[in-house]
């Protein structure tokens, strides 16, 4: 492919390889540095070439949230898969077992009625399925509650036929919502801390509980140096977002994802509408604590502030004198870039101003 950027059509979204493979080489790094294994989150990229990518700089596998992306993947040649999502219903069981004949597959439950349906799906199946304990540390999403919650549950799974005990996971998301810097580390430090002391509670009840794995980007250099943790799961690292930018986690310069976007008109002197709206960037505003205001950085022109989406238009506020014209091209790195991927069938991979390749989102829309 040799075309610039500038020929694009827009919105679309663009990766710098080169920055996509620092980070994904930085976040290896850190885990071998610190002796634990990383198993990245896929759900973000979507993409089975950069699963590869994170594979060859040293992952043991990827985890995902739905069986349809763990689907994609394994048809990619993707052999240890972790779905990260309790797995509900007959359909559901039918598909994991097919996928446990082609690849290595772990799931979690949090549930005892979870547990024993997958136990009578699995058993009857003839498949010992790896199974961690899901734990909530904080963000009062799915996961039992760690202690004795989490280790009477381990034990009851320990002795389902079908299913056998790997360890514990947990999703350390709440970090992202903790507030400065200074709050983010204590947050993720206490979440790796409850979830080595409720292995131990495991251990100490005589079942061997040899994972311990935590996973998100905010804290992904935090949680893990606990002494005890074996295992991190960071998604977002591999693009990095505003969110990351905002938590001082990164600067600019190190998002990879961007959202290339026209000055579609100038209804006033001191607003802009750009060609990327809703179905481009999304409208989500978390990330940071308290939400962040607007709907994305736009590179150069930190006094611009995308106020409003409607699905096509980005209402954007600049000053009055501000020179932008009509067809001016400008890069938008998004508040929180997963979902942001799940918008475009393709993203134009680039180098400098060249763009050298282009990836399907091969998993996108897998919900199921």
């Amino acid at each position: 492919m040799s075309m610039l950027k500038s020929d694009l059509d827009t919105p679309a979204l663009i990766v710098d390889i080169d920055i996509l493979r620092f980070n994904i080489d930085d976040m290896a790094a850190f885990a071998a540095a610190n002796g634990i294994r990383l198993r990245p989150h896929a759900k973000t990229h979507k993409m089975p070439q950069i699963g590869k990518m994170q594979l060859e700089a040293g992952a043991i596998g990827l985890t995902v949230a739905k069986l349809g992306e763990a689907e994609v993947f394994v048809d990619a040649g993707c052999r240890d898969i972790l779905v990260a999502y309790p797995l509900v219903g007959a359909s559901k069981h039918r598909r994991l077992v097919e996928l446990c004949e082609r690849a290595q597959i772990t799931t979690v439950v949090d549930h005892v009625d979870i547990a024993e349906a997958l136990s009578q799906s699995m058993s009857a199946n003839g498949i010992q399925l790896p199974v961690m304990v899901e734990v909530d540390t904080g963000l009062r999403r799915c996961g039992v509650l760690p202690g004795a919650p989490a280790r009477d549950l381990a034990l009851r799974i320990a002795r389902m036929p079908g299913l056998r005990f790997v360890g514990l996971l947990t999703h350390e998301g709440h970090a992202q919502l903790a507030g400065g810097p200074d709050q983010v580390r204590a947050t993720g430090l206490a979440a790796g801390e409850v979830m080595v002391e409720t292995a131990e509670l495991i251990r100490a009840a005589g079942l061997e509980t040899p994972i311990v794995s935590v996973g998100s980007t905010v804290a992904a250099k935090i949680t893990a140096t606990v002494a005890g943790v074996t295992e991190t799961r960071p998604g977002t690292y591999v693009f990095y977002d505003r969110s990351e930018v905002l938590h001082q986690i990164v600067t600019p310069d190190r998002c990879a994802a961007r959202v290339l976007a026209t000055v579609a008109t100038r209804p006033t002197a001191d607003r802009i509408i750009l060609d990327s709206g809703a179905k481009a960037l999304t409208s989500d505003r978390t990330g940071v604590s308290p939400p962040v205001a607007g709907h994305g950085y736009v590179v150069g022109h930190p006094d611009w502030q995308i106020n409003s989406l409607s699905e096509e238009h980005g209402s954007t506020s600049v000053p009055a004198d501000d020179p932008a014209r009509i067809g001016d091209r400008v890069e938008i790195i998004p508040n929180h870039i997963c979902p942001v991927i799940n918008l475009f069938d393709t993203i134009h991979v680039t180098q400098g101003d060249r763009v050298i390749d282009q990836w399907a989102v091969a998993a996108r829309g897998k919900t199921q």
